[in-house]
């Protein structure tokens, strides 16, 4: 965004009025691939099915977190391994100030700034989680004699167990069957809406953005750029993976001739 208003302030401060889940993907809950099973169905079944299934999550999630040891969720801790693992990899250089040149195998070099806690490969900034160069950086400095801390305590707290079940601490509350809901006390009987089949089959995926659409276009067109349109090197048209039978000749297996197969063989004989 900063970068973005030294570019255009107007359309900067244009954007800035509009809530980020609307327009930043880092804010937008993809959720539509949990219902597929409900969201074909009239409103009241819809919500039926979401209310159980949140039920059945938070339940489930429940069970891991109380398995759970550490500081930190699963996945993160699986992360921190990997990345203290590669760590051991890196040497790092101390500049006298905040900043360290860490230097690891196949040219990989960046700069980090242990005052301001990044690293200039962003994955730090991006998911919270220190990486590897960051974490080489605390290795030195604890080889040198300085007091670095425990090693969790430099990853974001989003990422804490404790702060995991927090967010799953709420329940949802198990209800009546529907015979005994209340009755609905308005005048006015609201019918549903004449069914009336739509043609083709009823779609049962979500509706992909445009982003998704260019990307996947985008791998269409490299696959296609790669193994060629017309079906070369075993790969059928655009890349699709499947063999193709484009400038192969038919062997027919009853006469041994090519040319025809055996359900269009008339008798003829080879040579």
């Amino acid at each position: 965004m900063k970068e973005f208003s030294e570019y255009d302030i107007e359309a900067y401060e244009w954007l800035k009025k509009i809530p980020p889940q609307h327009w930043a993907r880092s804010h937008f809950t993809v959720f539509n691939s949990k219902v597929i099973e409900g969201r074909d169905k009239p409103i009241i079944t819809c919500l039926e099915y979401i209310r159980e299934y949140m039920m059945k999550r938070i339940c489930n999630v429940i069970k891991v977190q109380q398995k759970c040891v550490g500081p930190l969720t699963p996945t993160t801790t699986k992360i921190m391994e990997t990345n203290t693992k590669n760590a051991s990899n890196y040497i790092a250089r101390w500049n006298s100030s905040d900043k360290y040149e860490v230097q690891g195998p196949w040219q990989d070099q960046h700069v980090v700034d242990m005052g301001q806690r990044v690293c200039n490969c962003r994955k730090s900034e991006l998911i919270g989680i220190p990486c590897r160069h960051a974490i080489a950086v605390l290795f030195d400095k604890a080889g040198n004699g300085e007091n670095v801390g425990e090693l969790y305590t430099y990853v974001h707290k989003v990422h804490w167990l404790e702060t995991w079940k927090e967010a799953y601490f709420y329940k949802v509350e198990p209800i009546k069957g529907r015979i005994m809901w209340t009755v609905s006390d308005c005048p006015i009987k609201i019918s549903p809406p004449r069914h009336r089949n739509q043609p083709r089959r009823p779609k049962k995926k979500r509706q992909r953005s445009m982003e998704e659409k260019s990307q996947s276009q985008s791998q269409t067109q490299s696959q296609s750029q790669t193994f060629g349109a017309s079906g070369i090197d075993g790969h059928g048209p655009r890349g699709s993976g499947k063999l193709t039978r484009k400038f192969i000749t038919v062997t027919c297996s009853k006469c041994k001739n090519k040319g025809h197969n055996a359900r269009t063989c008339k008798g003829q004989r080879g040579n």
